[in-house]
């Protein structure tokens, strides 16, 4: 009874084994042909791995075919990134300075297979960060506390040539920087406070000098102008003239009077003479 079994069932072994294998050859041709694609996204670079070796070639976005197996495909992201960081410097006053401030930057896309190479995915915390401290302490050496503030424009400036130049040597481009505040310890800001209130003083003091001086000069001028003047009217002053101002009294009375005589009188009339008869 078993023997007759065996002999109905031996030949669906054939069967059975063709398909068994058609699934992993189908399976073995899927995994093959997913593996020999692959899609860069939006704002990525491929950097290629050849058996662990980068290749020179850089894949841009889209899909690329790759061996399957032997190359793996490192995306890299080209688009714009953030730095925000709190440093401490020092002045050329030998001042403590703390400073925020915010860096923009990306990726060379041409060269993010060198940078991969060079320094991997922790680019940021090994090249970004310590380059924004070492510029910034570099510039900050060079002004005074007081500078930092007064040309901050200037500052700036310099920390972007300083800290683009020192990005550059591993495929990063710098793009802005912004200085977001120097602050300084209690001790200066209360120095420059007092600083602040000595000038303001000073300068009402200047103000005020100056302002007397104007007005005594304003007095002394005027002064002399009417010593001018008295001088000229005495040099004028003729016997002539004091009749004439003599009769220009006279007249004047007699225009104001009102045609009556005075109740009492004493001395003579100086404009008119009253006959008894």
């Amino acid at each position: 009874m078993d023997e007759k079994n065996v002999i109905k069932l031996s030949p669906l072994r054939p069967v059975v084994g063709k398909a068994l294998i058609t699934i992993i050859v189908v399976t073995l041709a899927a995994l093959i042909a997913f593996q020999s694609f692959t899609i860069i996204s939006a704002g990525h670079r491929g950097v290629v791995l050849q058996l662990g070796a980068v290749q020179p070639k850089v894949l841009d976005e889209g899909l690329h075919f790759k061996i399957p197996f032997i190359q793996t495909v490192i995306p890299m992201e080209v688009r714009v990134q953030k730095s925000e960081t709190s440093q401490t410097s020092a002045s050329r006053d030998l001042q403590t300075v703390s400073t925020t401030i915010a860096v923009n930057y990306h990726l060379d896309a041409n060269n993010v297979n060198k940078l991969y190479q060079q320094v991997g995915f922790e680019y940021g915390s090994r090249i970004v960060d310590p380059a924004i401290a070492e510029a910034l302490k570099a510039v900050t050496a060079q002004y005074t506390a007081e500078e930092l503030v007064s040309k901050r424009s200037e500052v700036s400036t310099k920390v972007k040539e300083v800290l683009a130049q020192k990005l550059s040597a591993y495929h990063i481009i710098l793009d802005e920087i912004n200085i977001r505040e120097f602050m300084f310890s209690e001790e200066f800001n209360r120095a420059i406070e007092a600083k602040q209130v000595a000038e303001q003083q000073a300068l009402k003091s200047k103000l005020d000098l100056e302002r007397i001086k104007i007005e005594k000069e304003q007095e002394i001028t005027k002064a002399q102008a009417q010593a001018e003047a008295l001088r000229l009217q005495k040099q004028e002053v003729t016997p002539e003239l004091i009749q004439l101002r003599q009769i220009e009294a006279q007249l004047e009375a007699i225009r104001r009077w009102d045609g009556k005589l005075p109740n009492v009188t004493g001395g003579a009339t100086p404009f008119i003479q009253v006959e008894n008869k």
